[in-house]
């Protein structure tokens, strides 16, 4: 499995479609903080519009832009006009969906598809803790306009019209484009560091995916990635912003975390699994970084 299948599927992200607003002129949508393992995203079907953060963050959003907050941050949805007085809306339903509007659909400004992911906490951090507060990839870029234009009929359709199994659907394409974006965004990040850009560095990569929970030395990876030791140190640090030690023990903590809260595997076996020689090793490793003992950790989180 692929690196950004691998995280992914470690995540546990579990889609949910909320309300779909259409919306012109002057607007302002406020949307609070969420709880931890709730994960805000937005994916505009036509038109444009503006998120601005708490922070005072804003973003332009245009048709195919998918905008995930990672840390829940408070924000609101506003139009691209700060001029002239709110637009009255109402809320109604519209097949699977509410469905906010102050527009007909011909004449909005922006059809805006607003929804959640519920993740296992403690096992997305290697791939939520290391994107920006506000993730925002152009879905266009990432595939031809005709595919997406497809994509989005069909998820305007499957939300309308509430046929059998059209949740299963809608949430299986929020998955499927919340991953287009995060690939889109890991091709166009050359420069920027983070997991994303050592996505397209297949030979770093591939080294240290090829068994997380050996005792890797330097010299190991580099040897697997055709490099230098210290080319190999070097190109890893400027690609992934932390050391191979740094991402290797957080890769470990992340399988660790699946496995104490996917199964009823001991700790020590647990332990073993992931590389540590002794569960005491394991559990003082995994305090530092969770703040819990394995053992808490499953009890509060599973």
């Amino acid at each position: 499995m692929d690196m950004l299948s691998r995280l992914i599927d470690l995540s546990r992200l579990q889609p949910a479609l909320d309300i779909r607003c259409r919306l012109e002129g002057a607007f302002h949508i406020d949307h609070e903080a969420t709880a931890r393992g709730s994960v805000p995203f937005h994916l505009v079907l036509g038109g444009n519009c503006r998120i601005r953060t708490s922070a005072g963050h804003e973003v332009f959003m245009q048709s195919g832009d998918f905008v995930l907050l990672p840390r829940g941050a408070a924000h609101a949805i506003i139009g691209t006009e700060d001029a002239g007085p709110a637009t009255p809306f109402k809320v109604t339903h519209e097949g699977m969906l509410p469905l906010r509007e102050n527009a007909p659909a011909e004449t909005a400004d922006v059809d805006l598809l607003c929804g959640h992911f519920d993740c296992a906490w403690g096992s997305s951090t290697l791939l939520l803790d290391t994107l920006p507060d506000v993730f925002q990839a152009s879905l266009i870029g990432a595939q031809s306009e005709e595919t997406l234009k497809m994509l989005v009929s069909l998820l305007r359709e499957e939300t309308a019209q509430e046929q059998p199994g059209a949740r299963t659907i809608v949430t299986a394409m929020c998955l499927a484009l919340f991953t287009m974006a995060l690939r889109s965004r890991g091709a166009a990040s050359l420069g920027t560091p983070g997991v994303l850009p050592l996505l397209t560095n297949p030979r770093l990569v591939k080294s240290v995916m090829a068994d997380p929970a050996h005792d890797w030395t330097i010299d190991e990876l580099a040897d697997l990635s055709a490099m230098s030791r210290a080319t190999y140190a070097r190109q890893f640090k400027e690609s992934a912003a932390m050391t191979v030690g740094t991402f290797l023990r957080d890769l470990r903590m992340m399988l660790a975390s699946d496995l104490l809260l996917r199964t009823r595997r001991t700790v020590a076996d647990i332990a073993a699994e992931i590389g540590y020689e002794s569960e005491a090793a394991f559990g003082k490793a995994f305090k530092a970084g969770k703040g819990l003992t394995p053992a808490r950790f499953r009890q509060q989180f599973s």
